[in-house]
């Protein structure tokens, strides 16, 4: 079941809180952010994975790029300071707080497709799914999905090229705090997989809070 908080003070977030939620393994999050709001995702039990997109609000065919992100950050890892650029090579957002590193940009979302090719299941549900069931309040697609950032997701990279996702390195508790660097449209989807190891094999909930800092 999804939890909403009153609105209130958190402890350690400085400023407004406009949303507390904490989100059960399998279910879609979305909100419009406006410029300088932040956004945190917090990693309740560890090892969970969470998939997630933003847009341009204004023009929200000006989507999420991870291959810009990729060639601006010089990494293939997101962690402090890391920019999230868009297609249109506009910064969308920025992490400006990580406990944990190396959040995942190359691996995308799971499908029902995707499930059957590479484990003969379809699944106790997808992140494409979701997402399309996040992206819906605002006027947004299936068509609309990009490649996502998997947030606390590890997919290390070997010297000749291999991949693969493996035993996440976040700790309960461990949280990003991004930035909206324009008014943007976040989507999430709090990641079922099973069949590997991006939730630890069990899929847990993450706790999302929206605020506006204290200038």
């Amino acid at each position: 079941m999804t939890v909403t908080r009153e609105v209130g003070e958190v402890s350690d977030v400085d400023g407004e809180i406009l949303e507390d939620i904490t989100i059960p393994a399998g279910q879609p999050w979305g909100r419009k952010l406006e410029a300088g709001q932040r956004l945190r995702i917090i990693d309740l039990e560890g090892k969970q994975a969470v998939d997630f997109l933003c847009y341009d609000a204004a023009a929200p065919q000006d989507r999420y790029n991870a291959a810009n992100t990729m060639k601006m950050g010089a990494n293939i890892f997101l962690r402090e300071g890391s920019v999230l650029w868009s297609d249109r090579g506009n910064r969308l957002m920025t992490v400006v707080i990580d406990t944990c590193g190396y959040h995942d940009t190359i691996g995308g979302c799971c499908s029902e497709e995707m499930n059957r090719i590479r484990y003969n299941e379809a699944g106790p549900g997808n992140c494409r799914d979701t997402f399309e069931l996040a992206l819906k309040p605002f006027g947004l697609t299936r068509d609309d999905i990009a490649t996502n950032v998997n947030w606390f997701m590890y997919v290390p990279v070997g010297k000749d090229g291999t991949m693969a996702i493996v035993d996440g390195i976040s700790k309960p508790g461990d949280y990003v705090d991004l930035r909206a660097e324009r008014d943007v449209i976040c989507v999430a989807s709090n990641c079922t997989q099973i069949f590997n190891p991006a939730n630890g094999f069990e899929p847990t909930p993450v706790r999302i809070i929206t605020y506006a800092p204290r200038l």
